[in-house]
């Protein structure tokens, strides 16, 4: 009797371990279980990085982090993660060497999926669709991610702080315009000739209304959230604002100011045209304060 109450009491005990131990998180596909919450993540889009590190947690391994630098910037890449090659081709055998607990793969990765199972267990997480609100499913990514990293709280007092941020510097523009907000292209240049403006479903969209300014140029839901238009397109801006997203080098602005197509466009004739400062417009959840700290300040220096 005695040694069946001791060999009760431990699968008893087994059971809790076990279940206390499992967990059940959320990506874009579903439901999915894990043995705990990992340690080792590779992040294998710009975006996923973003969101595990404004989480506090560092990933292992990052594709292309180089230009993460240039072009996403916030926030910064710590010196310890691996370089893991291309988003669209990561380097397999340097990323089985990392021996990650899980793979954090979007759409660019999504083909790759059957391979990457074989090296640890994959989160999918969507977040640029054109059937989608980008700036609803990155948050709701953010929350996703916080789950599995068990960083919850963390996540809903960065989304309280954002929701913030953006009340603060609504308050500014209203200020600086004495309250006739204006209406505002966000683009970024393509080539001399044609851009790109974002999307009624992008997070730059998103952004610009939480700002309480208004679109110059709406454009249809589209997938990564951006449409190309030729520069000519952008001559319909009468009294509205245009503001360009870099990074843009000197030698392009002076090309750019040469151009009398550009010089006769009536935004830059009243001077209503800025660059704005580097953010990534494809970004997570956090990105989103990002872009409107740079649409702001782009703002307030014309206003000064």
């Amino acid at each position: 009797m005695k040694i069946r109450i001791q060999f009760i009491t431990f699968m008893a005990a087994l059971f809790s371990f076990s279940s206390v131990a499992s967990i059940t998180v959320t990506d874009s596909l579903g439901e999915h279980q894990l043995d705990s919450h990992p340690k080792r993540i590779v992040a294998l889009n710009w975006d996923l990085a973003e969101q595990l590190l404004e989480l506090g947690v560092t990933p292992v391994g990052v594709p292309n982090i180089k230009d993460y630098t240039t072009w996403v910037v916030k926030p910064t890449i710590p010196e310890s993660v691996q370089d893991l090659g291309t988003r669209a081709e990561p380097n397999m055998q340097k990323l089985a060497e990392l021996k990650p607990d899980l793979i954090l793969a979007a759409s660019p990765q999504k083909d790759l999926i059957p391979r990457l199972r074989t090296i640890a267990p994959v989160l999918y997480y969507q977040t640029y669709n054109a059937d989608q609100d980008s700036a609803k499913a990155a948050i709701e990514n953010f929350r996703n991610i916080a789950a599995v990293v068990d960083k919850s709280d963390i996540a809903e007092q960065k989304l309280n702080a954002m929701d913030q941020r953006f009340a603060d510097l609504k308050a500014q523009l209203e200020t600086a315009f004495n309250g006739e907000m204006p209406s505002v292209a966000a683009m970024r240049f393509a080539n001399q000739t044609s851009i790109y403006l974002y999307a009624s479903n992008s997070t730059t969209d998103y952004v610009i209304h939480q700002l309480g300014l208004t679109t110059a140029l709406p454009q249809p839901a589209k997938e990564w959230g951006i449409v190309q238009k030729r520069i000519t397109d952008l001559q319909h801006i009468k009294d509205g604002y245009v503001i360009y997203f870099g990074p843009f080098t000197d030698a392009q602005k002076d090309q750019l100011h040469k151009s009398m197509l550009w010089k006769a466009m009536p935004f830059v004739r009243n001077g209503h045209v800025n660059e704005a400062k580097s953010v990534w417009n494809y970004g997570g959840a956090m990105s989103m304060q990002y872009i409107a700290e740079s649409i702001t300040e782009s703002l307030l220096e014309i206003k000064q």
